[in-house]
């Protein structure tokens, strides 16, 4: 499906959004700029120099276009029939002491969060885009997974080790995929090869993924804010599959040692299932049969009712935590049910706080030591500073949604506009999707609206300061 953007035009509206941005800024209940001993702690930090050189391994990176805080590198061969893949992650534990004043920041923030004109990061800038990141052409220490996959892309063997690496190529997922399309990057035609069977091997294991369209705001140099939407592209999914991979190989590692932290998700129980096939039959895309991950991964994405779909199929990736455990393993299915396997965050360090755990954890018991005391005394703490960050990277990212598209709107206030309905809120309320400006709003909707019905809405007001648009039907 084409990108789709909306732009809030240089205006009275534009004004009254940049200051509705910058008091949401000021007003997040998390701190912001980093006290002077942690930008000094982070400025003398250093992690030690591994003994083991890969130097000459062409790694390579892939990320979003402008992207400093490269937490992951990988370089793909073939090996006989299978294959071998190096996945490197920045040694985020060995540049953080526990305990100082970094680590106690970071603890704070729990994750980096990203606004409509920056983001306020985990770790100072200095570490997160700079000596810590896997910037091309720089030597940086890092934790490097090396996975041995058969002919069909099944896992067989796997180490983790530290090692110096240099990156070759910032690779962005645009042109990395316009790159693809035309056979023209050395880098990536393997990384489609085993992104494929990564994602056969996902399909065979039960594992779904939802693919939602990504919703960002971003500011562009003229000073404007747009709202962008867009469907991941292959090459983003290919390299999903990586990550992947190490997160279950990581799970892996601290269930034999019966130390760590994972990443969960219940199953849908049968009622959200009914509820779910109930939706795509109103929609006329009926799930009829076999896995729901099949059935999603099979949806047109230039067919129209597929968003819909997809905002009805997020009732079934709900309940994601994490469970941490030292001693003995915890009660219950540790499997994350969209995944289809156990499996652990440990790819992002740089931007994810419960990532330097699970390396330091799974660094340690691969090379045969016992988990780091550190680690294991915190261990508790975790689930819980997940969890607010992520509800607060949640609120923030609605609360400039709904700016930024109440600032889209202002402009049609008193007009008509089309819109087609998503999800159904109660009786005579309901999500709706707005073709243009590409907006999600909740609204009035007859009582006989049903998903994917297309309903005329009446722009009464917006709130562009608090992010509230009124609409009658």
């Amino acid at each position: 499906m084409p990108q789709r953007r909306s732009h809030v035009s240089p205006s009275a509206a534009q004004s009254e959004l940049a200051e509705a941005l910058t008091a949401l800024r000021e007003g997040i209940e998390a701190p912001v700029e980093f006290p002077p001993e942690a930008v000094a702690e982070a400025e003398a930090a250093s992690a030690p120099t591994p003994e083991l050189d890969l130097r000459d391994v062409p790694f390579a990176t892939l990320d979003p276009l402008g992207s400093k805080d490269l937490d992951q590198a990988f370089h793909l061969e073939r090996a006989g029939s299978g294959y071998q893949v190096r996945y490197a992650i920045a040694d985020v534990p060995g540049f953080v002491t526990p305990g100082g004043a970094v680590d106690a920041q970071a603890r704070l923030r729990g994750q980096t969060l990203y606004l409509a004109d920056g983001s306020i990061p985990l770790h100072p800038r200095v570490l997160s885009e700079d000596r810590a990141s896997l910037l091309p052409d720089a030597e940086r220490p890092a934790l490097v997974w090396t996975f041995t996959l058969d002919a069909e892309g099944s896992k067989t063997d796997f180490r983790l080790e530290r090692a110096l690496i240099r990156s070759r190529a910032q690779l962005d997922y645009v042109s990395a995929q316009a790159s693809v399309d035309r056979d023209g990057d050395h880098h990536l035609p393997l990384l489609r090869e085993i992104g494929e069977l990564r994602r056969v091997q996902e399909a065979e294991r039960g594992g779904a993924s939802l693919n939602l369209p990504d919703e960002e705001v971003v500011q562009r140099a003229d000073g404007r804010y747009d709202i962008e939407r867009r469907h991941p592209l292959a090459v983003e999914d290919w390299n999903a599959q990586l990550s992947l991979l190490t997160g279950m190989a990581a799970a892996e590692l601290m269930i034999d040692a019966k130390v760590g932290v994972l990443r969960t998700m219940p199953q849908p129980d049968e009622q959200a299932f009914a509820r779910f096939r109930r939706q795509t039959e109103a929609l006329g895309r009926p799930w009829k049969d076999g896995r729901y991950g099949e059935y999603l991964r099979a949806l047109d994405k230039n067919d129209p009712l597929t968003l819909p779909v997809l905002e009805a199929a997020a009732s079934l990736f709900r309940g994601a935590g994490y469970v941490t455990f030292d001693g003995r393993l915890p009660d219950g299915d540790l499997e994350q049910a969209a995944i289809g396997a156990p499996y652990a965050h440990a790819t992002a360090p740089l931007r994810r706080l419960v990532d330097r755990w699970s390396l330091a954890i799974c660094e340690a018991v691969s090379q045969g030591r016992p988990a780091p005391d550190w680690a294991r005394d915190s261990l508790a703490e975790l689930p819980s500073l997940m969890q607010e960050s992520a509800q607060r990277a949640s609120r923030l990212n609605a609360e400039t949604l709904n700016r930024v598209e109440a600032a889209l709107l202002q402009p049609l206030v008193g007009t008509r506009i089309d819109a087609t309905v998503i999800e159904l809120r109660g009786e005579d309320r309901a999500a709706v999707q707005i073709a243009e400006p590409a907006v999600t709003a909740t609204a009035p909707v007859p009582e006989d609206a049903e998903l994917g019905s297309h309903v005329r809405l009446h722009l009464i007001a917006v709130d562009i300061a608090h992010g509230e648009v009124e609409f009658a039907a």
